[in-house]
């Protein structure tokens, strides 16, 4: 019989995993019940011998932050066109009425070119940000999970996820800020400044550093919950995944299989990342172009409509940036040889209190 206490505590958390059914296993176990699993944010099967660093050393999280960089960076300035389109869209839907007419406006104004303007705010700015995001979100990770103990942190891993990941996006949107508004405003005013080293400049002498830092608090608001979903959505789809669809055991997968696995699981967690951030995505692509407006008062000039426009746009772009984000950052745990921790299985002490084992 399953002990009252952790039973009701399972069930009542609103984040908890899916029902999970456990059956008593007669044979011998084949591996040490002593050693300490700690969840981690890696859909590749982790080797028991080559790694290049310690799971929680200081290299460790140097290296996720590099990947972090490079999952970001490039993800997001491979996506400009688009992004600068959406963008449009949202300040100015009346000459920009859908995705192929911004593209084409676009083009016939500025030509091809035109497509490419703010790359350089954009790699900057989402460098640091994935730099901020994937390293804190490590350390974070491990830090609760610590806290909450063995036990707790597999009973309430989503929560454990959400709570880390809405740590790490606080600090990323504070170096991503001052690049975003400069990209918004190259962007979605035609004449203001073509590159960044225009376009900083004169915001700075026009409304002081309170013009790289006004759309924090929304970019948190839309930020915040993109990267909550994004790394818990991932986590448990991974999990899933494996569980329900991949044919065989995670364990008999090759590496490109399993990031294969890695990539599904990053482009659905993607759709849903970009429908509940995309109101406030909306509110700060206006807050950056207009001078002294608040994000109050740009969601009530929007409306319940006006949040939406350019939806279908930012799907697209952001369900592929997640996919593609999440393989470039597994690659570079390949390559570097990390710590890749499977994904969380009950502990056995767990497991002995719920009298699963003999």
């Amino acid at each position: 019989m399953y002990p009252s206490t952790l039973t009701q505590l399972a069930r009542a958390n609103p984040f908890s995993a899916p029902l999970f059914t456990l059956q008593r296993a007669d044979e011998p176990q084949t591996h040490s019940p002593v050693q300490k699993r700690r969840l981690a944010a890696a859909a590749v099967a982790e080797t028991a011998t080559g790694d290049s660093c310690e799971f929680g050393s200081g290299k460790y999280y140097a290296l996720c932050g590099f990947g972090g960089i490079l999952s970001c960076g490039i993800t997001h300035t491979a996506v400009v066109p688009l992004d600068l389109v959406k963008c449009r869209l949202q300040v100015d839907p009346a000459k920009y009425k859908s995705i192929f007419n911004g593209f084409s406006v676009t083009i016939r104004e500025d030509g091809m070119r035109g497509l490419a303007k703010g790359w350089a705010p954009t790699f900057i700015g989402y460098s640091m940000q994935g730099l901020c995001k994937f390293g804190f979100y490590e350390v974070f990770k491990i830090l609760y999970g610590d806290l909450l103990g063995e036990e707790n942190a597999y009973l309430w891993r989503t929560s454990l996820y959400l709570a880390a990941s809405a740590s790490a996006e606080f600090f990323a949107d504070i170096a991503l800020a001052p690049m975003e508004a400069c990209k918004v405003r190259i962007q979605t005013q035609p004449g203001y400044a073509n590159t960044l080293r225009e376009c900083a400049p004169k915001m700075y002498a026009e409304e002081g550093l309170w013009a790289f830092y006004k759309g924090v608090v929304p970019l948190w608001m839309r930020q915040i919950p993109y990267t909550m979903m994004k790394f818990a959505c991932f986590e448990r789809t991974v999990e899933l995944l494996y569980k329900y669809v991949v044919p065989k055991p995670r364990s008999e997968c090759s590496k490109p299989e399993q990031l294969v696995v890695t990539f599904v699981a990053g482009y659905i967690a993607g759709v849903f990342c970009a429908i509940v951030s995309h109101p406030a995505d909306s509110v700060v692509s206006v807050l950056n172009k207009e001078k002294g407006s608040t994000a109050t008062q740009v969601l009530k000039k929007l409306g319940p409509k006006g949040v939406w426009k350019g939806l279908v746009a930012r799907i697209i772009m952001i369900g592929t940036l997640t996919a593609l984000q999440w393989f470039i950052y597994d690659s570079v745990k390949v390559y570097f040889r990390l710590p890749r921790p499977p994904p969380p299985e009950m502990p056995e002490s767990l497991k002995k209190k719920l009298g699963l084992t003999e």
